[in-house]
């Protein structure tokens, strides 16, 4: 019963690193999976350096996106789920 009460703090401690680190992390990553996913051509865009652009063409890992300077190719995870959220809200 002892060694039990003597781990006691280190399980809470996993607890509560699991609840409020790694738990929310998988989430956003699913989340983030799940925009990725639902991209279609003709949606409009904000990469993560700051790039606005609309969809050209799809692939499945990259994208190609028409800003006003051409057109550019890029992996689908350069994308940003928040910034292009605040773009479509407006």
């Amino acid at each position: 019963m002892e060694s039990l009460q003597s781990f006691m703090p280190f399980i809470l401690m996993f607890v509560v690193i699991y609840f409020f680190m790694i738990r929310p992390q998988q989430k956003r990553a699913k989340q983030e999976k799940e925009f990725e996913s639902a991209l279609k051509v003709g949606d409009k865009i904000i990469t993560k350096s700051g790039i606005h652009g609309k969809i050209a063409e799809l692939a499945d890992t990259t994208i190609v996106i028409e800003t006003m300077s051409g057109k550019l190719k890029m992996e689908r995870s350069a994308i940003s789920m928040e910034m292009t959220a605040s773009l479509n809200k407006k």
